[in-house]
């Protein structure tokens, strides 16, 4: 199946099941019809290895069948093969079922992070994003459908009681400290607080964070503080560092952020030995991630589309380099690498990433920010997918290579299980 006619198939795939999603009553009667779906796609994914959502699971499907025309081919069948939804077996990113460790992915957004955890061996058995496009951009690639808010106790009820490593790349929030405990009670009302609690009730052997690169100078350093004495509270050891893909990744992005990784020296002894990854040069360049092929018209630049054409005409000068315009001035990124990619570039303003082609000056097409991103080329946006959202979820990623650097080493310390 070439790229292509995966891509559509991809995309019917999710199809269906979003649009059981978004109906306006789910079928059990006390579950919202996302949650529904969220719970069937796990179960489906997961299969018979990991019963978690089983009982629920089978409620739902058995509800659903019966609101359709009923199968007499599927009466022998087994529940989970049903024929609901076959064709989320074929999604180019399938759960790993004999891993060698498990994980949960929370402020998932488009599974940048989960990427990296199945390419060292992880197995997902969770998922969270509330962000609706981004979950069906996520569906139409792993073939399940994310859970919905992490801050609700329905949600939370859902989590697997076992898991080895929980991973988030959460918002950055400024806490209310009461009376400077820098503590665990400190951090309510934020969602670094659910990660806390969550973190608190099921005790992972390690969890891995990632937040902009400010976070370490946040409200004068009161965010990052009250962050890792938490994490030290609940038992973690605590080891932190500001990467950059272009110095430890091979990826020609200039993209710092702050890397967490807390690890429960009882449950993982080779604690001590965690390292994070190595620098290594940086050989590949901007054109081994430009895909000309992807870009469209509207994506050029043009005097009637405007108003200052005639000032990026006269600075985009060389197909070497990636510029931004800035409000009124262009800006060249003279370090030869991808500025850093943000979730407002698509829409306009002064973040957004200029190049010069044959054809032009137009930005750069949302797959080639996924390129710049470090995700595999199988990966993809669902169909009708409008661009402004494609954008934003590409620059709200993680660079999958740095990421799944550290995720191997964190895998070296791991207890077999």
């Amino acid at each position: 199946m070439d790229h292509q006619t995966q891509s559509k198939s991809v995309s019917q795939h999710a199809t269906r099941l979003w649009a059981l999603a978004e109906r306006s009553q789910g079928v059990t009667g006390h579950l919202t019809p996302m949650m529904e779906m969220s719970i069937v796609s796990h179960h489906l994914q997961l299969g018979s290895r990991y019963s978690y959502y089983k009982d629920v699971a089978e409620e739902i499907i058995s509800a659903l069948i019966e609101s359709e025309q009923p199968r007499e081919d599927c009466v022998a069948e087994p529940m989970q093969s049903y024929g609901l939804f076959p064709e989320l077996q074929t999604v180019p990113f399938l759960s790993q079922l004999d891993g060698a460790f498990t994980f949960i992915d929370l402020f998932a957004g488009i599974g940048g992070i989960r990427l990296a955890m199945q390419s060292v061996g992880g197995t997902c058995l969770f998922s969270s994003e509330w962000d609706k496009q981004a979950q069906q951009t996520y569906l139409s690639n792993f073939g399940d459908l994310p859970f919905g808010d992490i801050t609700s106790p329905v949600t939370k009820s859902f989590i697997p009681k076992d898991f080895d490593v929980l991973c988030g790349g959460f918002p950055c929030q400024a806490f209310s400290i009461a009376g400077y405990r820098k503590g665990f009670e400190d951090t309510r009302g934020t969602l670094f607080f659910d990660i806390a609690e969550i973190a608190s009730q099921h005790h992972p052997k390690v969890l891995l964070l990632e937040n902009v690169k400010n976070l370490r100078t946040h409200d004068k350093g009161r965010t990052f503080a009250v962050i890792t004495q938490t994490l030290k509270e609940l038992g973690y050891v605590v080891y932190s560092k500001v990467l950059n893909p272009v110095e430890y990744a091979n990826v020609p992005q200039n993209r710092e952020r702050i890397f967490i990784v807390a690890i429960d020296p009882k449950q993982v002894p080779a604690y001590a030995s965690f390292t994070f990854p190595e620098p290594e040069p940086l050989t590949r360049s901007i054109h081994d991630c430009l895909d000309h092929s992807s870009a469209t018209q509207a994506m050029y630049y043009t005097p009637e589309s405007m108003s200052h054409y005639e000032t990026l005409e006269s600075e985009i000068t060389s197909q070497d380099t990636i510029y931004q315009w800035r409000r009124r001035y262009v800006r060249e990124n003279k370090s030869g690498v991808c500025p850093t990619l943000t979730a407002n570039m698509g829409t306009g303003g002064h973040n957004v990433p200029l190049i010069l082609t044959d054809d032009g000056i137009r930005k750069l097409s949302p797959r080639e920010c996924l390129n710049f991103q470090g995700f595999p080329s199988e990966y993809s946006f669902p169909s009708g997918l409008a661009l402004s959202a494609q954008y934003k979820q590409a620059g709200n990623s993680v660079v999958v290579p740095l990421v799944t650097k550290i995720c191997q080493q964190i895998v070296k310390i791991l207890p077999s299980r």
